[in-house]
């Protein structure tokens, strides 16, 4: 799936639900932020070895790819109720990142 098709398949789904009236850009950059601080929460106090062994546990690896997946849905409305094509800016972010950043430029 692509991000217009994602796009489309989130729009659709929260038309069916009556929920545009609420999702003004605002609401959705703090709804983003409220997921991400969700998925944060499953990573506090944990080490990176902890983290990667927790979601060995498919029940975790499921709540945290949930709480992934709000994050992406809200920023796709976001995205949505602004404007913005986000495979374009993916594209172009990427590109500009490459610039910035040349990969035979990189020490180790």
């Amino acid at each position: 799936m692509d991000f217009r098709e994602l796009e489309e398949r989130v729009v659709a789904f929260r038309e069916a639900r009556g929920w545009a009236k609420y999702h003004t850009p605002k609401n959705l950059a703090i709804s983003a932020a409220v997921e991400l601080g969700e998925l944060l929460e499953h990573f506090q106090w944990e080490s990176d070895g902890e983290i990667l062994e927790a979601v060995s546990d498919p029940g975790k690896k499921e709540a945290i790819a949930d709480e992934i997946a709000d994050v992406v849905i809200y920023l796709t409305l976001l995205a949505h109720e602004l404007g913005i094509d986000l495979d374009e800016a993916l594209e172009r972010k990427l590109r500009k990142n490459g610039e910035k950043y040349p990969a035979e430029k990189i020490e180790e």
